[in-house]
């Protein structure tokens, strides 16, 4: 009797171990709750992470381009300021009656520029360089014995506002002769 109280109880371990796996282990599945918990934690956390970076990267734009407008405006004040100073003739310039004024004009368009680069307004360097689509708009060509491509007249100035364009050179551009 003994032998078949043995095999009976090999036989009701077996059946134990062969129901085993189709039960779940609630420790097994915690466990995998836990874990996937875990990971969407650390999801949500680099996304308010990403979404916090992003919302500094535009508010210092912002504060960085805010002017933008304003400087477009004010760029075609200093332009009739440089025409009319380009405007004077010699004569005039040397006028005792005239040399206050030119004076005066000449110290606006010199605080003009300060104010710009105060607020990272800078003009564009265009004679002499290559067109640069970015940079430069060009109005017309003109042949010469200069490099196709060289700019040789500026007929606008044109501004960055750091590192972004506030409004393109106008300028001529040399063509093969």
């Amino acid at each position: 009797m003994n032998e078949k109280n043995e095999t009976t109880e090999v036989m009701e371990d077996e059946a134990v171990a062969d129901a085993t796996p189709d039960v779940i282990d609630p420790i097994e599945a915690l466990q995998d709750a836990l874990a996937a918990a875990k990971q969407d934690v650390l999801y949500a956390q680099a996304e308010t992470q990403n979404v916090r970076r992003r919302l500094e990267k535009d508010a210092q734009d912002a504060r960085a381009y805010a002017a933008t407008p304003f400087a477009r405006d004010i760029l075609s004040v200093s332009d009739n300021l440089e025409r009319a100073l380009a405007s004077i003739p010699e004569e005039l310039r040397a006028d005792d009656k005239f040399k206050a004024l030119v004076t005066g004009l000449e110290a606006t368009g010199r605080e003009i520029t300060t104010v710009f680069e105060r607020h990272g307004i800078t003009r564009i360097v265009s004679l002499g360089e290559v067109l640069d689509p970015n940079k430069h708009q060009a109005m017309m060509e003109q042949p010469s014995e200069a490099e196709p491509g060289t700019i040789l007249t500026e007929m606008q100035a044109g501004y960055m506002i750091k590192d972004r364009l506030l409004r393109p050179a106008m300028v001529i551009v040399a063509k093969a002769g």
